[in-house]
């Protein structure tokens, strides 16, 4: 079976992203949510780790950059949460499966519904049908979007945070868990902003220096009317090129968008920047996607 055409191929390399709808079926959309959802349950965060989550570019480099748990979280489970969730004292102010903005960065290698989800086979086809030949996974997250909560997520490349030399060897994998729409935050694109490079990047500061990154650069002023609104069924997959401009509103709506979304790279001839915040470490070192 052909997960990919070759049509489709092209519409991804000329436009930097591509919908493949009805990719994952809805139980394995519904097992990733139920492991997801003993997970969260059982989340023991010290009161000191309760990381309030931003992609604010202040609030980035004060509440991620520098912090240790955020820094050190690449090859962890680890957890961020949405702004106004705690009281002054770190308890929750609202249920604590609603507090949640994201899970990372190593549900892949640590989770095994996961992990059988980022190198199923239809995962590794597809990207064998884009021509990856070494490709290696770099990170995973759970994202939540919660109901009337769910943040904005501003224009961005993921290539800022994830820089290579040379570019366009790192793809995203996002893939649908519930539907995501207008209302609940799903994506919108500016097609064909993945020839044109980046001109900001999030690198790691000196060693012993606060705040512990920093942005180089400056992001583009980007109009409204560029983006198209990419709204997908459960258990769609989008592939994003790492350089494609991205964003999602927040979720205005009453109901959550669930996604599970992972990060490739193609290691062959490609040098992954030791000054990016996320490193492979001795313990977890970027995996195969092939198995």
């Amino acid at each position: 079976m052909d997960f990919i055409t070759e049509e489709q191929i092209q519409k991804y390399r000329q436009d930097g992203y591509l919908v493949l709808e009805g990719f994952f079926s809805p139980e394995e959309c519904d097992a990733l949510r139920e492991r997801m959802a003993v997970i969260v349950e059982r989340m023991d965060v010290p009161l000191h780790c309760r990381t309030e989550f931003s992609t604010e570019q202040e609030e980035q480099l004060k509440t991620q950059g520098n912090a240790d748990y955020f820094m050190s979280s690449g090859d962890k489970v680890r957890f961020f949460f949405e702004k106004g969730v705690f009281d002054s004292q770190g308890d929750f102010l609202v249920p604590r499966e609603r507090s949640v903005n994201k899970i990372g960065h190593a549900l892949h290698a640590s989770e095994p519904v996961f992990k059988n989800v980022t190198h199923s086979p239809k995962v590794q086809e597809l990207s064998r049908k884009l021509d990856f030949k070494q490709p290696v996974v770099v990170q995973s997250m759970y994202i939540f979007k919660q109901p009337g909560i769910g943040g904005e997520v501003t224009p961005h490349q993921d290539a800022t945070f994830l820089y290579t030399e040379p570019l366009g060897r790192v793809m995203g994998v996002w893939i649908a868990l519930e539907d995501a729409t207008e209302e609940n935050g799903c994506l919108w694109f500016i097609p064909g902003s993945h020839k044109t490079g980046i001109t900001r990047r999030m690198v790691r500061t000196p060693a012993g220096t606060f705040p512990r990154t920093q942005f180089i650069g400056s992001e583009r002023t980007y109009a409204d009317e560029k983006f198209v609104m990419a709204p997908v069924k459960k258990g769609s997959l989008i592939l994003i090129h790492g350089e494609v401009v991205h964003r999602s509103a927040m979720n205005s709506s009453n109901h959550s968008r669930h996604v599970y979304t992972f990060h490739i790279m193609e290691s062959e001839n490609t040098r992954w920047s030791a000054e990016n915040w996320l490193q492979p470490t001795q313990e977890l070192p970027f995996p195969s996607l092939y198995t």
